[in-house]
């Protein structure tokens, strides 16, 4: 049996390589975000969510922050769930909450996140449920969800067309296109679910192929030995820490297990990384794009650098604060 060599190791190779294996990870999930996309399109009566939201605005996009516990997306999934679900009616103070919100906030991540910080304590029984797992985990989705319930906030007195991209903000107050699946019978329906599945699978995967591959060359082309060296200042840790974040693009599933690890960054610049990667990353800004004006999408990276940069080390000094006195360990 004649075995082919195998090819010599080359740059060129590792970024392939680091491209495909990110692709395939993220496809799933982009997948599945669409489908869900497809069905809420052709299923999902516009009335439904006037009916189920609080009629006021301030409670309604209070609430949207905890919608990723009923749509546990992550934030490849996330934007083609959000631009139908806007397209149904959803308020854009409550599309952005939930936006930002969901790749923190459901049930996936809030697991990834306890197992991660229990895994990394050695020395220390590797019990699910220990109570050292819980101070990352609750500042996690605290500042995620608070992060995410003030940019909703902002965004009450916007217009669909002040942030959506024109031919979107059009279907959206016309009502046309979004309501058009719910005056068909149960099997064109379903054939409108798989089209419009399908259209937002490609739209959305070519923006995401593009920051997949942006991610792969710096994965495999800069040394991340270097990082370490600035974890020892929090003025220097946290930004290098974010700016690792979005350009590494992680699954909120999996980024736990990469900042547990990090013993010579403190929790905050820890915190940081956790809360920026699944709201603004390489591969996010891309797919943003598709859905908001561009104005828009540099605003908001602008605005969540900016803000969780300057709140994180306090945040998990008064998360710290707040759980000590019952008991719970330090970071």
């Amino acid at each position: 049996m004649i075995l082919a060599a195998l090819p010599e190791p080359s740059r060129l190779g590792d970024v392939l390589m680091a491209f495909l294996s990110i692709l395939f990870e993220g496809a799933p999930y982009i997948l599945v975000g669409t489908m869900l996309s497809g069905f809420i399109d052709a299923f999902l009566p516009a009335a439904l969510l006037e009916r189920v939201l609080p009629k006021n605005k301030v409670l309604s996009t209070l609430s949207a922050g905890f919608l990723g516990l009923v749509f546990p997306v992550c934030e490849c999934a996330v934007v083609p769930v959000v631009r139908r679900l806007v397209q149904k009616g959803l308020p854009m103070s409550c599309a952005m909450t939930y936006l930002l919100s969901a790749p923190i906030i459901n049930p996936i991540v809030i697991v990834s996140t306890l197992t991660a910080f229990n895994n990394f304590k050695p020395g220390q029984p590797n019990a699910f449920l220990d109570a050292s797992n819980l101070p990352m985990t609750v500042a996690r989705i605290s500042l995620g969800y608070l992060v995410a319930a003030v940019i909703g906030l902002v965004l009450l007195r916007k217009k669909p067309a002040d942030v959506l991209r024109a031919e979107i903000a059009a279907t959206v107050e016309g009502g046309g296109t979004a309501r058009a699946g719910e005056q068909l019978d149960f099997n064109a329906r379903l054939v409108h679910a798989m089209r419009t599945a399908m259209r937002d699978f490609l739209d959305t995967a070519v923006y995401f192929s593009i920051g997949v591959m942006i991610t792969s060359v710096f994965n495999t082309q800069v040394d991340q030995t270097q990082i370490q060296a600035l974890a020892g200042n929090d003025l220097v840790a946290v930004p290098s820490l974010m700016s690792l974040a979005f350009v590494l693009a992680l699954c909120s599933t999996s980024d736990a297990f990469i900042a547990a690890p990090m013993a010579t960054f403190s929790a905050g610049a820890k915190l940081a990384f956790l809360v920026l990667g699944p709201m603004l990353d390489v591969k996010l800004i891309f797919m943003y794009s598709s859905v908001f004006r561009r104005r828009f999408v540099v605003a908001l990276a602008v605005t969540l650098f900016v803000v969780i940069g300057l709140v994180s080390v306090p945040w998990a000094a008064f998360v710290k604060l707040v759980l000590t006195p019952l008991g719970l360990p330090a970071y």
